[in-house]
């Protein structure tokens, strides 16, 4: 009688082990897909940003250097969101993504900006479309990042809450970091990206 106690009581503490052991797979496996809704929408963004040089190459042709800062830091974020890709919720990671995007949206409000001076590029109907596309992006980025890190936030919650602390530190899961913004004053400034 006593062995079969002690064989329930054993089966009952791997039932809730591995229960534990589920919910953080199944939440680490959320903030994994968040990340995966977030890097859906900076490749948009990312396929946007050389069209939009494009066009306003033209017209800026003496602003080489703007155009230039544009592309490469369109570059240095591209690069950083493939490492960030590669593993969602790296501390390291997202914080060299939200860094690399900073220097993205500084480059793009400098173009907007520089293009305020010139009307024919303002009228630019593909410089309209563009911008608009990008606008939209932007919007979707933001709620993608929401989600991510409201996913990260209660994966971390987990880890760090008793008694799933004690197996998430048996099972090698360790906390996520969030996707924030490298600079949330300025980042609130939204640049202006309308051609009306």
């Amino acid at each position: 009688m006593t062995t079969l106690i002690v064989a329930a009581v054993v089966v009952i503490l791997l039932l809730w082990a591995a229960s534990i052991y589920n919910r953080l797979v199944s939440l680490r496996n959320r903030f994994k897909n968040g990340f995966a809704q977030i890097d859906v929408q900076l490749k948009r963004r990312y396929d946007l940003i050389p069209n939009l040089v494009e066009t306003a190459k033209g017209y800026l042709a003496h602003e080489r250097q703007t155009l230039e800062l544009v592309i490469n830091a369109r570059n240095t974020a591209f690069a950083a969101a493939g490492k960030a890709a590669q593993a969602p919720g790296n501390a390291a990671a997202m914080q060299q993504l939200s860094s690399a995007e900073a220097g993205l949206s500084g480059a793009l409000t400098k173009l907007f900006a520089l293009s305020e001076a010139y009307p024919d590029l303002k009228a630019n109907q593909t410089m309209m479309q563009l911008s608009e596309e990008l606008s939209s992006t932007e919007n979707k980025v933001a709620f993608a990042r929401q989600a991510y890190n409201d996913n990260v936030m209660e994966f971390n919650t987990r880890v760090e809450s008793f008694p799933d602390n004690i197996f998430a530190d048996m099972f090698g899961f360790t906390l996520a970091e969030l996707l924030a913004l490298e600079n949330p004053v300025e980042e609130r400034k939204a640049p202006k990206v309308s051609f009306s």
